[in-house]
Parts: C-alpha cells; structure tokens; sequence
C-alpha cells in the first residue's frame, strides 16, 4: 500500500520536502539546544562567580570576620572556608552544609568553576582563593542547576518542535500540491473520453501561464492536429469514393460493352476513351494524397526561397493561352516546401487561365512583412456569397466551371490548404483577384 502510495508525484514530493525539511531541521535543533545550554550555563557561572568576588573583596578588605553573609544576587549559597577545611561564615541556608567543593584554586589561578552534587541538588560553584597565600580562605559561591542543564526537557521540546515542524511542511506541500495538481487530474479524466472516433473533446486550459498551462496548450495542440489529420483521412477516403466512381464506373461500362460485343468495338476509341478515364482518376488519386500529406511531418524540407523568382519561373514555363502580364518585386523571400509553394501558385494561374477571357494580371508586393501575390483574371466575377465556397473539395459554381473545362475540382482546395499550412492565407477579394499572402523572412534560418 505504501510503495503504491509513494508512486504518485504528490506523495513523492511530499515525502522529498519531509525529509528535507527533516535534514535541515535536526541540526538546527541540536544546535540551537546546544546553544541555549551554553549560554544558559554561562549566565550561571558569571552571577556565581560575581557573587564570589564580591564576599572575596571584603574579605581581603577585613570587613568580613563571620556570621551569616548577605545574599544578592541568584547564588544565594555562599561560604567562606579556612585552609583546614572550616566554614567560618557562610549565607542563609549554606551554614549548615559542609564545604560547598573540594576544589581549591592554586595561588596562580585563584579562580575555578566546578559543578557539585550533594544533599540538596546539583550546584553550579565558583570558587575565588582570597589571596595567594598557603593560608587564604576561599570563598565558594554557588547556586542550583538550573532543570535546563539536568533533565532533557529541552531535546523533547526541541523535538517536539520539528516534528510539528515538518508535519506542518509535509501537510502544506500535500495539499499544495494536491491545489496544483487538480488541473492535471482534470486533464487525464477529460483525455480519458477522448477516442478515435470523436477527437473534438479539448482539455480545459487553467488559467496564467505556468508549466501546467502550457501543457494543456500543447494538448490541445496535439489534439488539434490529430483532429485535423483524422478528418484529412476520412475526408480523403470520402472524396475517394465518391470522386472515383463515376470514372472507374464508365471504364468498367465501357470494357463491359466490348466484352460482349467485340466486333462493334472501335478499338482505338475504346483505348483512347479508357486512358482518358484512367488519367482523371490518376489525377484525383495524386491531389487527394498532396491534400492528405499538407501539413503533415512527411513533408519537412523546407527551404528559405525568393518568391518572385519562383513565380517568374512558373510564368516562364507556362504556356498561357492568354497573355499574362506580370509585376514582380525583388527580394521577396518566403520559408517553405518549394514543390508545394510551386503547386499552389500554380494552381492558382490554372484557374485564371481556365476563366480568363482576355488577360491574367499577375502582381508580387511587400506589404510589411508579408509577401503579397495576386493573380487576376477578366473572366465572369464570382458572386460575394461564393468566395469561400470555391476552395471546397469538388466545388462548382456553375457551368462555366464544369470538368469540361479540366481540373479535378481539387486545384482550389489545395492551393488554400497549402497556404494554411504555411501560416498564410489565400483569399478572393474582388471579383476574380485571387490574393496570396505569406510571411517573409529576412536570411535563411540557420540549420
């Protein structure tokens, strides 16, 4: 139970902080314990000892010859004692007691401190040799231990001190964490109802914009493209088969009827007929599979390009039935996958050429930092309430945009696709303007 307990990153860094806070702690106690013991013991051993050299100074002064000597301070047992071992004054309460130590100081060290145990208790004793001589009393101050020095009252507090310490630590980062970690939760309960089928559910983003947030970003992110990718498979599979139908069925048709009527099938017709039907769905099969793969991580050679360049060379090789004029400005550099930059300009020249009655205009300007291409055409102007609907998959508006007039009804579709997936945007703004913009970079990235 516990090793499962310990798993979790709450319990773990729980149990971290406990026993930093418990490494720390410990010797700060034993310390401060220590500390306080020594100064504790110092203040006693100066008030003994300022006792002591007080009854000293009136003895050398001959104002002390016996009797029961004043009290002034907390050592309040005093003793002035012979050579031969004979109190010959002493405090209240130290008269009756023998000699308070056996130490006596040397003549050149007439101070000593000792500590004593008799019937009373443990005393804490200074003792001051009055003069140097063999003969000299000695005056022995001293007063009790305090409980502070004896018992280890002071370690159970100290320890009772950081053990509440570091419970309070350890129930501080419990719930803090347990506080942080309620997003997460909240994430992996709504990551658990996502499935394959229905990728639209996102996790909620906490708010500001910590690690936790971020990485509800990147969630959604990462759900946005596999929502994305998804939808590209089920739309290409649907495109697939409703696209591929008709053409596949008028092969089966035609192969059919010569099967079964061999000597009235014009056979240069009938090849020529099938390879025709063959082309258009090798045609949709190819733009389906680009659509498919725009955007994804199949497609990661990217190139910094001179976009003028790269339109002028498509124009170049073209062989328009309508003249085209163009106006390119120099320098315009853009990052991209050059075959798809190529596929959607030419995509879009494919349009204006197809409708054009007259003339294409093609134009490359800087708009700030983006590049901005337009290709117009003289054909009919298409209505305001279709402008968007023309990029759908298979869209027709009328019949002057039949198949007749070629195309597999994917040129558009890709072109927007394209733009999209490199951050720009292909629109039509007026009439038959079709714009293009996309970002420019100042030199090639560094690889």
């Amino acid at each position: 139970m516990a090793r499962t307990w310990a798993k979790t990153v709450r319990a773990r860094v729980t149990l971290i902080a406990a026993g930093i806070a418990a490494f720390v702690l410990i010797p700060i106690g034993i310390g401060a314990v220590h500390v306080t013991r020594h100064v504790v013991a110092g203040n006693v051993w100066a008030e003994t000892r300022i006792a002591a050299a007080q009854v000293t100074a009136r003895v050398r002064a001959g104002e002390l010859e016996g009797g029961v000597l004043p009290v002034s301070s907390r050592a309040d047992l005093i003793q002035v004692v012979t050579a031969q071992r004979r109190v010959v004054a002493a405090s209240h309460g130290a008269e009756r007691l023998p000699p308070l130590s056996d130490i006596v100081p040397r003549p050149d060290q007439r101070i000593a401190d000792t500590t004593e145990c008799l019937s009373i208790g443990c005393l804490h004793v200074s003792a001051i040799r009055a003069t140097p001589a063999p003969d000299s009393v000695v005056v022995y101050a001293a007063q009790h231990t305090p409980p502070l020095l004896t018992t280890p009252i002071a370690d159970v507090v100290m320890a009772v001190n950081v053990v509440a310490v570091v419970a309070l630590i350890a129930w501080l980062m419990w719930h803090g964490i347990g506080r942080a970690m309620r997003p997460v939760r909240q994430m992996r309960d709504e990551l658990d109802t996502v499935n394959a089928t229905d990728l639209s559910q996102r996790v909620t983003q906490p708010p500001g914009d910590d690690e936790i947030a971020q990485l509800a970003r990147s969630i959604n992110g990462t759900l946005d493209r596999l929502e994305r990718s998804a939808d590209q498979q089920r739309q290409f599979a649907s495109d697939a088969s409703h696209e591929l139908r008709t053409p596949i069925a008028g092969l089966r048709a035609q192969l059919e009827s010569a099967q079964l009527y061999p000597e009235d099938t014009d056979l240069l017709q009938l090849v020529g007929s099938a390879l025709r039907d063959t082309d258009r769905v090798e045609a949709i099969i190819t733009d389906l599979l680009l659509l498919a793969r725009i955007g994804s991580r199949m497609d990661v050679v990217k190139e910094t390009m001179d976009l003028g360049m790269l339109v002028g060379k498509l124009l170049s090789d073209r062989d328009s039935r309508v003249p085209v004029s163009a106006s390119l400005a120099d320098g315009v550099l853009i990052h991209g996958v050059r075959f798809q930059i190529e596929r959607l300009v030419g995509n879009v020249l494919d349009n204006a050429e197809r409708h054009a009655r007259s003339r294409i205009e093609v134009t490359l300007r800087l708009d700030g930092d983006m590049a901005e291409l337009a290709v117009e055409n003289d054909g009919p102007p298409i209505p305001e309430d279709f402008r968007e609907r023309i990029f759908e998959r298979f869209t027709r508006l009328d019949s002057a945009r039949s198949r007749d007039c070629g195309g597999t009804g994917l040129g558009l579709a890709i072109a927007r696709e394209v733009a999209e997936a490199h951050h720009g945007t292909l629109v039509v703004d007026r009439d038959a303007r079709f714009v293009l913009r996309l970002r420019t970079v100042t030199a090639p990235p560094e690889s």
